[in-house]
């Protein structure tokens, strides 16, 4: 019974930021047992990774898309993961999900939130 709570997307133009928040709570539930992350998922396409995060030392992966455009960042005291998003392009538009990441970049938890959209203009 894990819940994530996916907030700050909206609508930016080309070139612009976005931060993006996830929430986790639960009543057995540590960060510190996960890598946590981010996945996104467009219109007509598969569900894909984003980046992620070792929740004990903070070391951190990327997809290639990223080209050091995003920075991932956890705060642990409030059990809450961040995505910064720079340099947003039209492509990046999709639904961004949190979840626990595995070692081969797959999601965890079954079960996803709400996730928070994100849409970049021309």
């Amino acid at each position: 019974q894990v819940q994530l709570v996916e907030s700050g997307g909206g609508l930016v133009q080309a070139g612009g930021s976005l931060r993006l928040s996830c929430a986790a709570s639960g009543r057995t539930f540590s960060f510190s047992s996960y890598a946590m992350g981010w996945f996104r998922q467009a219109p007509g396409k598969e569900r894909e990774f984003v980046a992620r995060i070792n929740w004990s030392g903070g070391s951190t992966l990327y997809a290639d898309f990223v080209k050091g455009r995003f920075t991932i960042s956890r705060d642990i005291a409030k059990n809450t993961v961040y995505l910064q998003m720079n340099s947003l392009q039209p492509e990046d538009t999709a639904v961004y999900y949190c979840n626990a990441v595995g070692a081969v970049r797959q999601p965890v938890f079954g079960s996803w939130g709400q996730g928070t959209q994100v849409t970049v203009s021309s």
